[in-house]
């Protein structure tokens, strides 16, 4: 079969082998030596980890034992891969036309038919954020040290404050295991990758998440965004009324209390050194720690802002992508060359946000023992131990420093690309890559794309080209 030969109507879509391994990575020595290093690197950081969580040294394993903190990090690992690669595939696919797919790919084309109705992409992609957030942070509870003067393998305490104080080996394992593996093959296997039931969960998870309204003050910011800038909200669906209008609004004056009550409570604890980095960093005032977790939302803000003005400006023109002297220096880094920088940036932008949302859990997770009368305003004692896990602070998050920032690039993608402050971001982002730190994601996608039987989505599909050719153009 050629590549042209694309089936049409609702018939099964064929494989076509020209297309088998047209995304596979060419390999040279270099390449390898990166590879090598990143694995060990990994196999590194598993180790250590689990041995941390077999001292009892993590909350999750204080609190209930290292065999739950050790297999709830295992299954959270696993749904964050699937909530990763799954944005991947639901962003890449509205373009192509579900028939294609239908017979051959009957969960994907489920998935398609819920994720693609109305505006029900963009409710996915907030209740999603939220959901990377939360597990994010859960994974820091099962694998951060609560002490850090606890022997792990008897590691020298230089090495010991870099993997585990800092979290290196967390960060590493999360990134690779977590998120890039997934977003590797996701990115050319959309079709293969959410053709099974576990992705039509977490779909539902997702738009349950934002159902309930607890990230709907984010609705809010964009409303008043799309006020400043003059361009208009994009939706599916026609404008709300009567009882949906009401219940829209009354969930964003829910969320805005909910918002208000994480902020307060993080900012008194943290004034009251009552946060998980009180223990680990002592040295760390209170008024300075509220600085620093500030600083550190405001980095993830600007990371989650610049992926979307980045995307944004390379649609339009060179000429119109920035008129400042940091715009055109981030331009030129951007797409100069084959525009391999784009992706490297993805990259390193990744290794940072995860090491900021490390940063922020520490900032954000109570300390206080329930049942001493300590607990934060007077809760429960059931409310105080759920608030240590650190809920407020995924709210927090994820309103704050990530919806909010998007939104915000999303009006204003230029002013964002001049500012000097994208400039460095992108050099500290692309330096991270550079390292080759998660350079091992390439080589488990790869051995998890033959485990599964993924294929690119030209095997089933064909490009663009073939698509027009056949009558269903994107």
């Amino acid at each position: 079969m050629t590549a042209t030969e694309v089936q049409s109507g609702s018939a099964p879509a064929a494989k076509q082998d020209v297309h088998v391994d047209g995304h596979d990575v060419k390999l040279t020595p270099f390449t390898l030596l990166r590879y090598t290093l990143s694995v060990v690197l990994l196999a590194f950081s598993i180790a250590i980890v689990v041995a941390l969580i077999f001292t009892g040294n993590t909350r999750v394993a204080r609190d209930a034992n290292p065999w739950v903190a050790l297999i709830v990090t295992v299954v959270a690992i696993i749904w964050l891969s699937m909530i990763e690669g799954e944005q991947a595939s639901l962003v890449g696919l509205p373009p192509v036309d579900p028939d294609l797919y239908k017979d051959s790919h009957p969960i994907t084309y489920k998935v398609a038919a819920l994720a693609f109705r109305g505006d029900n992409l963009d409710r996915y992609l907030m209740g999603r954020q939220f959901m990377v957030l939360l597990v994010v942070f859960v994974i820091g509870q099962c694998t951060s040290p609560l002490d850090p003067t606890v022997d792990v393998l008897g590691l020298p305490a230089g090495v010991k404050f870099v993997f585990l104080d800092i979290g290196l080996a967390t960060i590493v394992f999360t990134c690779v295991l977590g998120q890039l593996t997934t977003q590797v093959n996701s990115s050319h296997c959309m079709i293969d990758f959410v053709n099974n039931y576990f992705a039509l969960f977490t779909l539902y998870v997702a738009m349950t998440i934002e159902f309930t309204g607890v990230m709907h003050s984010a609705y809010l910011i964009q409303n008043i965004l799309a006020a400043v800038s003059g361009k208009p909200i994009q939706s599916n669906e026609p404008p709300k009324t009567g009882f949906t209008f009401a219940f829209f609004w009354g969930r964003v004056l829910m969320s805005l209390a909910i918002l208000a009550f994480c902020v307060t409570v993080v900012l008194y604890a943290l004034l009251n050194g009552y946060t998980s980095v009180s223990v680990k960093y002592p040295s760390i005032s209170p008024p300075l720690a509220v600085v620093l977790l500030f600083f550190f939302m405001s980095v993830v803000g600007c990371l989650e802002g610049m992926q979307i003005a980045f995307f944004a400006v390379a649609k339009i023109p060179a000429s119109e992508r920035g008129s400042g002297i940091f715009g055109k220096k981030t331009c030129d880094i951007l797409f100069s060359g084959n525009g391999q920088n784009l992706p490297g940036f993805m990259i390193g932008r990744q290794l940072t946000v995860v090491c900021s949302f490390f940063l922020v859990g520490s900032f954000t997770s109570l300390t206080i023992v329930p049942g001493e009368g300590n607990n934060i305003f007077g809760v429960s004692d059931s409310a105080q131990a759920f608030l240590n896990y650190g809920f407020q602070g995924a709210v927090m998050t994820t309103i704050l420093a990530s919806i909010t920032w998007q939104y915000a690039a999303s009006a204003f993608p230029i002013a964002f690309m001049n500012s000097p402050v994208t400039y460095v971001l992108l050099l500290v982002a692309l330096a991270l890559e550079f390292t080759g730190i998660c350079a091992g994601a390439w080589v488990l996608a790869l051995l998890q794309k033959k485990m599964m039987g993924f294929q690119y989505d030209e095997v089933y599909v064909g490009t663009p080209e073939d698509r027009i050719a056949n009558n269903h153009p994107d």
